[in-house]
Order: C-alpha cells, then structure tokens, then sequence
C-alpha cells in the first residue's frame, strides 16, 4: 500500500471534463472511506480468477486489462480499464472473482474496505447510484464487444477495438486530441479480445493501415480519421459525464 495517496479533494479526475465532480460533502466522506493507494507496475496482477477481492479499487492512473481463463491456459480478454473505471464489485457481494485483472501500463488504484461497502451505500445513496450506474455502463461497453465478437467483420471488430479504446482514453486524459495512443498491446492480445487467430490479426491490421482507417503498430495506436472510422465501425462516441468515486 503506498502512503503518498492524492487527497479526494486535489484528485486529477475532478478536473477532467467527463466526469462529474464530487460535492464537498462526498468528498469529505470519501477522504474517511478510503484505506491508500497501491501502484502497480506493467504485467503486474491485481485480482486473479478464483480468488476474493479484499478491496473495491477506483483506477486513479494508468490502464488495466480484465480478463478470463480456460483451464488449458487459454483467455479471453473481456474489457480494458481506464482511470475512473471500478473494480472488485463482484467481490463486495462474496462471490469468487470470475476474473483476473493485470495492468497495461503503470498503474495507481484507490483502495476501499469491500466489507464496509454498506456503509458507504447507507451512508451516501447517490454514491451507492453512481456505482450502481458505473457497473451498468461496464456492462454496456460488454454488449459492444460481444457484438463485435459475435457479428462483426475482423475489420470491423479491430476499427471498433482501436476507437473505443481511443475514445476512452481521450474521456479519461490518457491520451491527448492528436487520435494517438501510447498503448503496449500486443497483436496476441488483440486477437485474445477478438476471437481471432493470430495471423488473421496480423492480417487484418495490415489491411487496415493499407485503408489509412487504423494503424496500429507496436506501442502506439493511431486513427486518423476518427468519424470514418466510427462509421465504418458503427461505433457511437461518448458523449455523456460519468461519475467516479
């Protein structure tokens, strides 16, 4: 746990346009909810499948990956996160993680009590609404990635990735308004979020760069023309704040 923690109140993510910032009273709670912080480095675990999840986190900087295995090793990537974004939830109900989380890049996490989760709900409900709301759009942005896996070309599965992951990262300030991306994914990875082999994403991205809609190259990902390729890929943009704890 690291003993450096960002105050509540000076927290980046107030600042940042797509959120909604916090009241003063929510703030003071939360600064008496909150146990730390805990960094962790890139390929580090966080939560591993099976397991319990001690604490609720709300990703303070950096990128994570969730994901789910098979018995024989193989995964499937299931949803990246962003700052803002919440994890452990399924833990605050008792339940064995279905899920293991590994982070990208870098990454800082707040750190809350998963067995005062209660509280916090008896305590603020409209925090208890946000996080409600924040599991609700989680499971939204799932329904697009299924759709993806489940009808979309590999053209149009890899454009649909690269703008929503774009997109976020823009909402969040990992990334800044040139439509790049500093992002260390490999095209195994992309091909474990997608449902594809190996060779056709590699196929596939070439394609792609050839068409200028995505290029994708190790540790940067670019879209120069991020409305066609939201066209192409029937993805709508974010458009709406989100709350944050």
């Amino acid at each position: 746990m690291d003993t450096q923690i960002v105050r509540c109140r000076e927290c980046p993510l107030q600042g940042c346009d797509t959120f909604r910032p916090l009241s003063e009273d929510k703030l003071e709670y939360l600064e008496s909810f909150k146990q730390g912080e805990a960094v962790f480095r890139k390929g580090e675990m966080i939560m591993s499948q099976g397991g319990k999840a001690p604490h609720l986190h709300t990703v303070l900087s950096g990128m994570l990956i969730r994901y789910r295995s098979l018995d024989d090793g193989r995964r499937q990537i299931v949803n990246f996160m962003f700052p803002g974004d919440l994890l452990g939830l399924q833990g605050a109900f008792d339940d064995d993680l279905s899920h293991s989380v590994e982070a990208l890049i870098d990454a800082r996490l707040c750190v809350f009590p998963r067995n005062d989760f209660h509280r916090l709900m008896g305590a603020h409900p409209r925090l208890g609404y946000d996080l409600v709301w924040l599991a609700a759009k989680e499971e939204t942005a799932l329904e697009g990635h299924l759709v993806s896996v489940g009808q979309r070309t590999a053209r149009e599965r890899v454009t649909y990735l690269a703008v929503w992951l774009l997109d976020r990262a823009l909402a969040t300030g990992v990334a800044d308004d040139s439509n790049r991306l500093e992002l260390p994914i490999t095209q195994a990875q992309i091909a474990d979020m997608l449902g594809l082999s190996l060779v056709h994403t590699n196929r596939t991205l070439k394609s792609l760069r050839e068409e200028g809609l995505v290029d994708w190259a190790p540790g940067n990902l670019s879209v120069p023309d991020m409305d066609k390729a939201c066209k192409f890929a029937q993805y709508t943009q974010i458009d709406s704040k989100r709350p944050f704890i």
